[in-house]
């Protein structure tokens, strides 16, 4: 996809909710992510849309890839940006990077050969030990509603993204088949409370939520 179709998709769906989701992922980076990153980390924010998540992180190196050129107008101060394709080779040095984070994301590439690709490259910068955090829509609970967005290309669920990274190389940590609800494009704006509150209920998790999260380790020696 051109640069400029994702600006235009990013405009359609987001605008006007800019402050709002940042507010959401304050709370959503304090409360949960930050339990696996630690201050001292060298993290990359992978498809980071306007810098929701790195923004409100915590880290000695905060680096962001994504192919919309707006991005860079939205990134924090000391944030090193990276826009392009993902499937490419990266400007990253080997065996640097703590953690990768990528939340809705894989599900807007191309195909899978682009997404193959892309792990590859998540699994070379990692250090050993270094984790994928990944959040994503998950297709075995949502059905015919995981196509209501037309730049969904890839069909992903907990399991068949959990079976991609082993075939790569990593190794599973954290497996959530339902976390988060779908999705906060084009939404109602409920109170923040609501946020912190769901967090804290992991039986309403099942009930509600739409996305998988998954932890992915790089091993020191692959077996």
């Amino acid at each position: 996809m051109k640069a400029s179709s994702v600006e235009k998709i990013y405009d359609l769906r987001f605008g006007g909710l800019e402050e709002y989701r940042n507010q959401v992922w304050q709370i959503l980076v304090r409360n949960f992510f930050s339990r696996w990153i630690k201050p001292e980390s060298k993290v990359l924010d992978l498809g980071c849309g306007y810098g929701e998540f790195i923004n409100n992180l915590e880290a000695r190196k905060r680096l962001a890839m994504d192919l919309n050129p707006k991005t860079r107008d939205h990134l924090g101060e000391g944030i090193e940006f990276i826009q392009q394709d993902c499937s490419q080779s990266w400007p990253v040095e080997t065996d640097m990077l703590d953690t990768v984070f990528t939340s809705n994301f894989f599900e807007h590439l191309p195909d899978k050969k682009a997404l193959e690709q892309t792990i590859e490259h998540i699994h070379e910068h990692l250090k050993p030990d270094g984790r994928l955090l990944m959040l994503g829509p998950n297709i075995e609970v949502l059905k015919g509603a995981y196509w209501n967005f037309w730049d969904h290309h890839i069909p992903l669920s907990h399991e068949s993204a959990a079976e991609l990274l082993e075939l790569k190389g990593f190794v599973i940590e954290k497996n959530i088949r339902t976390f988060l609800p779908y999705n906060m494009a084009r939404v109602r704006k409920r109170p923040l409370f609501f946020v912190s509150m769901y967090l804290r209920l992991r039986w309403a998790w099942p009930l509600f939520g739409k996305q998988f999260f998954l932890v992915a380790r790089k091993p020191r020696s692959e077996t």
